[in-house]
């Protein structure tokens, strides 16, 4: 787990929610690489299986470090098991492709048996990718690969590596779009997003908030607005953000960040 020290400023912001602040990217990604790899041991000691949720976007860069020694060759890596948060209904192999993305930033550079990167079938409709996504999921529950959480009855993934867009959202959870509602389904699908493309799969609150772990790396002046209003004292019910409703039942929440995307808290 990383620790208050790994950055030059750290600080509490609610239970089991930790606020990492780091003047320059390359310490960002020192300390993500450090306490990923130390998840993947407590994990892999524990449960013989570490179970990884990747997201798109500038995290697979932030997460290069663990490509490269000590980690390359310390991190056990014949225990992880990777997932996405959300994906693209795009081929394995177009750009826009969440999977393309994390096999070329970090997957193809680390010696993950590849049975264990469980991407999207490419070949079905979104709704069809999505129902195949959590068949595979409650197969892996049942096999005693995924944990279940005791509290809220979801997949409990071992840990979430995550961003966050300026507009608040997470996975491909978007304000004020009717699926942030969903609390059935563990994986669903979206056809209109906001942002291109516009079909998707996600995975739904309550998956994300049943993890033991999430980390929320977010850099740049342009989450700084989303940033203030998810860590604010001023939370109001009534327009939350996607990223202000991520919430753990039972887990711990740490923000990984640097200056300018705190830069509008006011107790930073």
């Amino acid at each position: 787990m990383a620790t208050d020290t790994a950055a030059p400023a750290a600080s509490e912001v609610g239970s089991k929610k930790k606020l990492l602040i780091f003047d320059v990217e390359e310490d960002l990604a020192v300390s993500l690489a450090k306490y990923t790899a130390e998840l993947s041991e407590k994990f892999s000691g524990e449960r013989g299986a570490f179970t990884v949720v990747l997201s798109g976007g500038s995290l697979i860069e932030a997460l290069r470090k663990l490509a490269e020694p000590p980690y390359l060759e310390s991190v056990a890596w014949s225990k992880w098991h990777v997932f996405w948060v959300d994906e693209r209904v795009v081929p394995k192999d177009h750009d826009d492709s969440n999977y393309k993305l994390a096999l070329d930033g970090l997957l193809a550079k680390v010696p993950i048996p590849p049975g264990q990167v469980y991407a999207i079938n490419d070949a079905l409709s979104a709704e069809g990718a999505a129902d195949d996504y959590e068949t595979c999921l409650k197969q892996l529950v049942k096999n005693g690969m995924i944990a279940m959480s005791q509290t809220t009855g979801f997949p409990r993934f071992d840990v979430m590596l995550l961003g966050m867009g300026p507009d608040g959202h997470i996975a491909s959870l978007f304000p004020g779009h009717p699926l942030v509602n969903e609390n059935q389904r563990w994986v669903t699908y979206i056809k209109d997003s906001p942002k291109p493309p516009p079909e998707r799969i996600t995975f739904t609150f309550p998956v994300i908030n049943s993890s033991a772990y999430v980390a929320m790396v977010v850099t740049g002046a342009g989450n700084a607005g989303a940033v203030q209003k998810a860590l604010s004292d001023k939370q109001t019910s009534s327009d939350l953000l996607p990223i202000e409703m991520a919430v753990l039942q039972d887990g711990e929440f740490t923000w990984f960040t640097d200056k300018p995307a705190v830069s509008m808290l006011q107790n930073k």
